[in-house]
């Protein structure tokens, strides 16, 4: 497909992307009080200043963002930044982990008019995308505005790689909105140098940088009261699919471990009362933390279907199954639990996370869960081998500790185009 094609389809879709907004409305993927950002239209006023833009599609990729926020905001009084993102559940935890001078708002639905609204309005004097965002209304407009940007741990798999290829002129136009693209591995850099990426830098994976999740200590200790002397387990950032087999390893262990308690935190927390529902029907007892509840002595399953709490049942829970990985679906992130000091298993789809998952097992800090129907003898070796168990949480600390500076390496190579843009990228004085 050419931009023209795309740029024409986009512009005479709007009933069709009208339907598309109401369905994900309907079913609790959009903000229905914020639905005018969609569209380009701000709900916020724009800072006078410079003002840095940061785009990152959801939860996982905003939060590896906040360290470098918060140091450019440190770094210049009289910066402000705009984060947008295209999810509910990152717009709520944005809201609660932005500080003064950041703004979060809507990415615009990739439509030239919402595009070219919302880029009249904010004016940023510099583009900060993250991860593998390819918008090409958006992309083009950065273009033609001669809007300064840069794409930061960019991840381009394989499979992307060869879908794009088919496209070459089309890629190449894209990428050319980016005056640098720093990567997350280097296969991940040379795959968009292949694709026509200019200034293209290797400098890991950011999710390294980020700081280890916050937990409200009133939260963790009742939830810590409530599982006291029981054995506890997560199955991390769940889809569909794989609550499942969470049900089916609780049932196999059951015996096995007495008073097992399965915690069950879904990536999409509205999918809770059918987690519920479905446990219910295996004839387990079950508690939903988002109605209150804490698990009590007889309850074998705890759905944690609330948002902001995983570095609670983090802290809580010495052994976790990263969801999304027992499923196609290429995993969630794995450095969150790894830098708590919990044990990690993952399944046979981590794909999108190869790199992290290479380092983790090689240093002993994760383990592979080859089939599904394998996770219960897993569990129960890391369950009652309490020696193993430590063993793997200090590796997986060191591993964290080991690439922390990401940070830093992601700093120094923006600094340049920061400051031909006007923002300063070290504190007055340093």
């Amino acid at each position: 497909m050419s931009y023209g094609v795309y740029r024409g389809l986009t512009q005479l879709g709007g009933p069709l992307i009208d339907l598309y907004l109401a369905r994900r409305r309907a079913a609790g993927k959009e903000d229905p009080t914020r639905g005018a950002e969609r569209r380009g239209i701000a709900s916020r006023h724009r800072p006078a200043g410079p003002l840095v833009w940061f785009h990152a599609a959801s939860v996982g990729e905003s939060l590896s963002i906040l360290s470098l926020v918060e140091r450019l905001l440190a770094a210049s009084p009289a910066l402000h930044v705009l984060v947008t993102t295209g999810t509910v559940t990152s717009a709520q935890v944005l809201g609660r982990r932005l500080g003064a001078r950041a703004i979060h708002q809507y990415v615009p639905v990739d439509r030239p008019g919402f595009v070219a609204r919302f880029l009249d309005h904010w004016h940023p004097d510099f583009a900060i995308w993250v991860e593998s965002e390819i918008w090409p209304n958006l992309l083009c407009e950065i273009r033609r505005r001669r809007l300064p940007a840069a794409l930061i741990n960019a991840r381009m798999s394989d499979g992307s790689a060869r879908t794009w290829g088919w496209m070459p002129s089309l890629i190449r136009s894209l990428l050319a909105a980016f005056r640098l693209c720093l990567a997350q591995s280097e296969d991940d850099a040379e795959r968009l140098r292949r694709l026509g990426a200019r200034a293209v830098e290797a400098t890991g994976n950011l999710k390294f940088s980020a700081a280890p999740l916050p937990a409200d200590p009133a939260s963790l200790a009742a939830l810590r009261g409530a599982c006291a002397g029981r054995p506890v387990w997560l199955l991390a950032s769940s889809h569909p699919g794989e609550d499942e087999v969470a049900v089916a390893a609780h049932q196999a262990l059951a015996d096995r471990l007495p008073g097992l308690l399965t915690m069950i935190a879904p990536r999409h927390p509205q999918r809770g009362p059918e987690i519920a529902e479905l446990v219910g029907r295996h004839g387990l007892r079950v508690a939903r933390r988002a109605a209150g509840a804490l698990p009590g002595p007889d309850d074998a399953v705890h759905v944690a279907d609330t948002i902001g709490e995983m570095g609670v049942l983090y802290r809580l829970a010495p052994v976790v199954c990263i969801g999304g990985s027992l499923v196609p679906r290429g995993g969630q992130n794995p450095i969150e639990p790894a830098q708590l000091g919990c044990a990690v298993l993952f399944g046979p789809h981590m794909h999108n996370f190869r790199t992290i998952v290479a380092e983790l097992t090689r240093a002993g800090a994760a383990h592979a869960v080859a089939e599904r129907e394998g996770l219960a003898d897993a569990l129960c070796r890391l369950m009652t081998d309490d020696d193993l168990r430590m063993r793997m949480a200090d590796a997986a600390r060191a591993v964290t500790e080991r690439n922390r500076r990401v940070a830093d390496r992601v700093l120094e190579a923006l600094a340049p185009l920061l400051s031909d843009a006007g923002v300063p990228t070290a504190p007055t004085g340093r």
